[in-house]
């Protein structure tokens, strides 16, 4: 079925449970990022591939919720589909535009497995004036969705103890600590990233992050991991009891949380309806982030150390696919779009300790470049040749680390304007760089001070500047984010081992993009000039790897900023030059030549 047939046959659906409309978000029953296929069903009934969005159907009108990062990549994939495109910012909320166009009295259905508690009520909140009703009882999907992908079945595995600094009965630990000092009995975890994190274990059921699905549920004096018991290795049973983590079918945390009779510590943004379909009313509820999410921010010096490593192997590898990509350049060898994450795979898989890419590679040459989320398919790519700037945001999963890093090359000539706009860039992400902070500050706040190069020649960018990184994790890792859009919370607070990336962007609708990212530590100042003010920190650059000063307008950078390119090239210069020879190597002293 193309997607007027699949929303028609959605309509028919919603006419058979009296709904007047039906939600699809982007979520599982784990309120994950990136999606098993299982769980993809706003691709399906849309259209639109990007990692973001949300898809409302009513008998009359549909619309697609997407924010800035997927407008156009939106508007050309929603084309002819009957699906308006919503640009979140620029209207107003999916729910409280549902609120005006249905009746009084009307249902609106979605799945209960993807949406959160948080999510529900903030749904009944915007509904209560025109006693609008929430039906979670049905998955309409199903109906319909015939060929559906089944639940991933990827293999789990210990994270190699070499990288482990903390065993996971350390880590339960002190998330019973945590919970003793909410007088929670039990703690229920649906997030991917924690449970992994907590329990030392690593999987495949999720492309590019290594998580797998289950639930962990605490209690004081036990702990049970819900998950196919088929995929654990024996390795992984083995370190399961010795955590003394028990083990049980992942589709019975339903019945175990219905089983529970006191305090119950959950994350309302994090957890589905579904999960909590049966816990008795009598239960009080313990709403707040869930304490692993806090710990596993904070990277120990042992992860740090292994992180850096990682990104020595990742800059290598870098070094090593530039070389080629521009040998391809002057030798007229051509090239496309999706060459580049072919390559970029080949020269990091042999790098050791690769895993995985930590994403899908983002390569934009010219006006695709100005979509920051763009992936090129088989069916739509550009051919790299003629004159202009090609952005590659690229990462890897290392057993030590997770990377993720943007860079802008020059292709043939670059115009003056597009000189000018990579400079204001580096201008911004040199000024992060370069900040220095109180410990503690919320992160959002520190988000104007890379704007600000940008802001005084009256340009903007509509993503965020920074995001949290995991420790062989998910490449987007909260609590903090460095954004004026987020909204402030007490969680954003920045502590000394977080990992954030530093990535202003500018991009020019049908022309270009620039992003220029490197990932950052929270460091604390080494020999501070003040002790009377509290704790200072700064960013310790991670991300090993030349940044093209090609497309420079070095007439626009004080001073300053070029003592901070040159510092950083010479340590970029001095990490990488043992593990790279030949081309590589030549390619490396080439590119961070003082400027």
């Amino acid at each position: 079925m193309n997607v007027p047939q699949k929303l028609a046959a959605l309509r028919a659906a919603m006419k058979t449970q009296g709904l007047d409309a039906w939600i699809v978000p982007s979520a599982d029953p784990h309120l994950s990022e990136y999606l098993p296929e299982h769980w993809q069903a706003r691709v399906y009934f849309s259209g639109f591939t990007g990692s973001v969005g949300t898809l409302v159907v009513t008998a009359d009108e549909a619309g697609l919720w997407a924010d800035s990062r997927y407008w156009e990549q939106a508007a050309s994939q929603l084309s002819g589909s009957g699906i308006e495109l919503q640009k979140m910012g620029e209207v107003a909320p999916y729910s409280d535009w549902l609120a005006q166009v249905l009746p009084p009295n009307a249902a609106v259905g979605v799945a209960a497995d993807t949406l959160s508690l948080s999510a529900k009520r903030g749904l009944e909140s915007v509904f209560a004036a025109k006693n609008i009703r929430l039906d979670t009882a049905h998955d309409l999907s199903d109906s319909i969705w015939h060929e559906r992908p089944d639940l991933p079945n990827g293999k789990i595995y210990v994270h190699d103890a070499a990288f482990v600094s903390e065993t996971a009965a350390e880590k339960l630990a002190r998330v019973r600590a945590a919970m003793a000092e909410q007088n929670a009995a039990w703690h229920l975890i649906s997030s991917l990233d924690d449970i992994a994190w907590l329990t030392n274990l690593r999987g495949d059921d999720v492309s590019y992050n290594p998580v797998f699905l289950s639930y962990l549920l605490i209690g004081e004096q036990t702990a049970t991991l819900f998950v196919d018991e088929s995929k654990l290795n024996t390795e992984a049973k083995t370190a399961l009891q010795a955590a003394a983590i028990d083990v049980a079918p992942y589709g019975d945390i339903v019945k175990a949380v219905g089983e529970i009779s006191d305090g119950l510590l959950i994350n309302a943004d994090k957890t589905a309806v579904s999960t909590l379909a049966q816990l008795p009313s009598t239960v009080q509820l313990i709403e707040n982030i869930n304490p692993s999410t806090l710990f596993k921010s904070i990277k120990s010096d042992a992860d740090l150390a292994h992180v850096r490593e990682a990104m020595r192997q990742d800059g290598a590898a870098l070094c090593g696919f530039f070389a080629e990509f521009e040998r391809n350049l002057a030798n007229g060898t051509a090239m496309n779009e999706l060459d580049i994450d072919t390559m970029l795979h080949d020269h990091r898989s042999r790098r050791p300790n690769f895993v995985s890419l930590s994403f899908n590679t983002i390569a934009g040459y010219n006006a695709n470049g100005a979509l920051p989320h763009y992936s090129a398919t088989p069916e739509a790519f550009s051919q790299i040749s003629g004159n202009g700037l090609l952005l590659i945001d690229s990462g890897a999963q290392y057993l030590g680390g997770t990377t993720d890093i943007t860079r802008v090359v020059p292709v043939g000539d670059v115009s003056d304007e597009q000189k000018r706009d990579y400079t204001l860039v580096l201008k911004a992400h040199i000024a992060l760089a370069e900040t220095v902070f109180p410990e503690n500050i919320g992160s959002s706040l520190l988000d104007a001070i890379c704007r600000k190069p940008l802001w005084q020649a009256q340009c903007e960018y509509g993503h965020g500047t920074g995001h949290g990184v995991g420790y062989f994790m998910n490449v987007h890792e909260g609590p903090q984010v460095i954004s004026y859009h987020a909204t402030p919370s007490p969680h954003h607070a920045m502590k000394i081992g977080m990992i954030t990336s530093n990535e202003p962007g500018l991009y020019r609708s049908g022309k270009w993009g620039i992003r220029i990212e490197n990932l950052v530590a929270n460091r604390a100042v080494e020999n501070p000039q003040e002790t009377d003010f509290g704790k200072f920190l700064y960013f310790e650059t991670l991300t090993l790897c030349p940044i093209d000063t090609r497309p420079i307008d070095k007439a626009l950078m004080s001073t300053g900023e070029i003592a901070w390119l040159n510092a950083y090239h010479a340590q970029v210069r001095e990490a990488l030059l043992p593990l790279v020879d030949g081309e590589a190597k030549d390619w490396l002293l080439l590119r961070t030549e003082a400027i």
